[in-house]
């Protein structure tokens, strides 16, 4: 197996070139942010979903809009607001006076990549709309059903510090997405270095695309076969078990903190995007440090506290924590 893997691992190292690349690009545009950088890369490349949260000022909308640049594909900003309908998103049947018929004219939903910005701003018919294209890939107006083109990637944003004009995300919905990323302050020197590139105008070249869809639905193919060991798999399900029975695994203390567990989703979107993170690290193979690294991405957002938890002030990225840090790594 260990010349499988190295095999293997020559040519992820080979297919997964342009994702420099890329990384370069963005960089011209945004400062720091390296890891959210990658993982909407991850996102990309594992078919998956994802909502950024922070305040404002945070470059999340640049960001996305940057890295679907590097893309020569279709891209659509939707700015989410309290009076949107679902067939703004979607589209309606339009009446033909002409020769009496109805057409139908599709909405924004159909591109490859989607920035929903400030997405808890619409209200819960437009979210019910947005989770037949998230899980489904398709789109059905009146009776009819349209499939949504390949890629499709949802990448929302929303502000965290505002309550008024919001709806809260039904818990059906945020699960649809595979990470939810915190964004937080960039760095003294990051900071510095924004405040530069920002005092002069118009000075950015505009960022150039890198890769094809195709590409992305070739690098996709070749991120399932990179190699997973049992040991691995066995360590994620362990992981997803805790949010569930932690007093099984000498977690007692946080069985009246836990109202419910991680899905099946979760088990399921971690070893995708270990995957995914690495390819992008041009590796062929998943380690648990892989695991380590995203866990609070793909958990923090599937793991519901009790009141008591709440009352005690606790996160769900702390009991998350404490599991990562009590489950035995391979």
């Amino acid at each position: 197996m260990s010349v499988d893997v190295k095999a293997l691992n020559e040519r992820i190292h080979a297919e997964s070139a342009f994702v420099d690349q890329i990384l370069r690009e963005v960089a011209r545009v945004i400062v720091g942010q390296k890891a959210m950088v990658e993982r909407l890369l991850v996102a990309l490349f594992s078919n998956g979903h994802v909502i950024l949260e922070g305040v404002p000022g945070l470059a999340k909308t640049l960001a996305i809009k940057t890295v679907a640049q590097t893309v020569a594909t279709k891209f659509q900003r939707l700015q989410f607001t309290p009076d949107l309908l679902p067939a703004d998103l979607l589209g309606t049947l339009i009446y033909n006076q002409k020769d009496g018929t109805f057409f139908t004219r599709k909405g924004p939903i159909f591109a490859n990549l989607i920035l929903a910005d400030e997405i808890n701003r619409s209200p819960a018919k437009v979210q019910s709309a947005l989770l037949e294209a998230m899980q489904e890939r398709q789109v059905t107006i009146s009776d009819t059903t349209f499939p949504l083109p390949d890629p499709f990637l949802v990448l929302a944003t929303q502000n965290p510090i505002e309550q008024e004009g919001t709806y809260p995300l039904p818990e059906a919905q945020v699960d649809r997405f595979m990470m939810k990323l915190k964004v937080g302050y960039p760095t003294r020197d990051e900071e510095l270095e924004i405040m530069r590139r920002m005092a002069k105008t118009n000075d950015i070249a505009p960022i150039q695309p890198v890769i094809q869809p195709e590409d992305i639905l070739r690098a996709r193919q070749t991120v399932n076969d990179i190699y997973v060991d049992e040991k691995i798999e066995n360590y994620v399900v362990d992981i997803v078990f805790a949010t569930r029975e932690p007093e099984k695994y000498g977690l007692s203390e946080l069985k009246p903190l836990i109202e419910f567990g991680a899905s099946p989703r979760a088990s399921i979107n971690l070893i995708l995007a270990a995957k995914a993170f690495a390819f992008i690290k041009r590796r062929g193979y998943v380690i648990p440090e892989d695991l380590r690294a995203l866990a609070l991405d793909i958990l923090r957002h599937r793991v519901i506290l009790t009141y008591e938890a709440e009352a005690e002030e606790l996160t769900s990225e702390e009991v998350i924590t404490q599991i990562l840090t009590k489950i035995e790594v391979p």
